[in-house]
């Protein structure tokens, strides 16, 4: 979830893949990072489409990302989660 935008965790998993993917390619050839976006793949979940018109589009696919980071569990993630730590 983003503000009011709720995704579902397999697609911001997915996104995750895409924003992770821009990185590890050559610096040389590839395209600064202020100008890349998920937007830009074809393969990208339809639910983030909406985003893609959105003048934060990549502010909120950053924080999304950031919410799928591999060192949080899943249930501790969730914000209505108690009891983790």
């Amino acid at each position: 979830q983003d503000g009011d935008l709720k995704f579902p965790l397999e697609s911001v998993k997915k996104l995750k893949e895409f924003m992770d993917g821009n990185r590890h390619i050559n610096p040389r050839m590839m395209v600064p990072i202020a100008s890349y976006s998920p937007c830009q793949e074809k393969h990208l979940p339809e639910e983030f489409r909406p985003v893609c018109k959105r003048e934060d589009a990549l502010l909120i696919f950053r924080r999304l990302s950031l919410a799928a980071e591999d060192d949080l569990c899943e249930i501790c993630a969730n914000a209505a989660c108690a009891g983790c730590f």
